[in-house]
């Protein structure tokens, strides 16, 4: 039976510890994982041990998550742009010219803009509820798109979704009754430990103003879609209330050969259908690559 070694690194980019996990022989295809909020690599913990067989596998925590560096909001700038940037910078410090991306949440707009920098590296697309059509967006965004347009008068709502409730229920929602028994509470334990550091909810209301500027990307991803065609496979929670399954659906109309699965899942599929999702990823990697 094969029992994948996993790795812990952190390296310095820009004077800010960057940290990632690795797992599997670098000689095989690279897979990219990218983590959205308020998660950590950690989300990717059983995904890496399922497809460290066959595949070479990094997840690192962006600037401000899981065990990377922390800066305060007045010493780091709180943007996609500069947490793509940093992430971009790891990859060519780890010498990685080919690789396929798995995108959830934050780090859609993170994974797309480094593949639209070089679309010539990316080998293949894995999204699980990581968005890039206007149509995913549910009514879960009112408040953050309210926020985004008036920061001072909506700021009291979305810290809501700095509490433990909400961290919570990110966790919970849309999953069916057999599966809930599969969902480690640690898991949100320790991403609402994150959010409790001191600065950090801080850090997390500038991202989520910032977010409104994903959309003015949202062309360039599309059009990235269009011109490179990269294979891309779907796995997305057809109960998520954060992004919905028609966000899903919507890269069939520039990606006609897309793979849609929509799982009996919510936002957090991996910890519910991590066998059915690992499944897929192998049996489309090695067709793909």
């Amino acid at each position: 039976m094969f029992a994948p070694i996993f790795t812990h690194h952190t390296v310095s980019i820009d004077g800010l510890d960057v940290f990632y996990r690795e797992a599997g022989d670098r000689s095989n295809p690279t897979l990219v994982l990218l983590h959205g909020f308020p998660t950590s690599s950690h989300m990717f913990r059983g995904l890496m041990a399922d497809l460290a067989d066959d595949f070479h596998l990094i997840a690192p925590d962006h600037i401000g998550f899981g065990s990377s560096a922390m800066p305060s909001v007045d010493d780091f700038d709180y943007s996609f742009d500069r947490l793509a940037e940093i992430t971009w910078t790891l990859l060519e410090e780890l010498s990685l010219e080919r690789y396929a991306l798995y995108i959830h949440d934050y780090g859609a707009p993170i994974g797309l803009r480094i593949a639209t920098r070089k679309p010539e590296r990316v080998t293949a697309l894995i999204t699980q509820s990581g968005n890039a059509y206007t149509e995913g967006f549910t009514p879960f965004w009112e408040v953050l798109f309210a926020h985004a347009a008036d920061r001072k008068t909506h700021e009291s709502a979305v810290r809501e979704l700095l509490e433990p409730a909400a961290t919570h229920w990110q966790y919970t929602h849309g999953v069916p009754d057999d599966r809930v028994g599969r969902l480690a509470p640690e898991t949100w334990l320790l991403d609402q430990a994150g959010l409790d550091r001191p600065g950090n909810k801080e850090i997390q209301l500038q991202l989520f103003w910032d977010y409104q500027f994903n959309l003015e990307a949202y062309p360039a991803f599309q059009e990235y879609f269009r011109q490179w065609q990269p294979p891309t496979l779907v796995a997305w929670g057809r109960n998520d209330e954060i992004f919905g399954p028609a966000g899903a659906q919507a890269f069939r109309r520039d990606l006609p050969d897309a793979e849609i699965h929509l799982l009996d899942a919510g936002h957090f599929a991996l910890e519910t259908h991590r066998h059915e999702i690992a499944a897929l990823a192998r049996d489309f990697l090695q067709r793909t690559l």
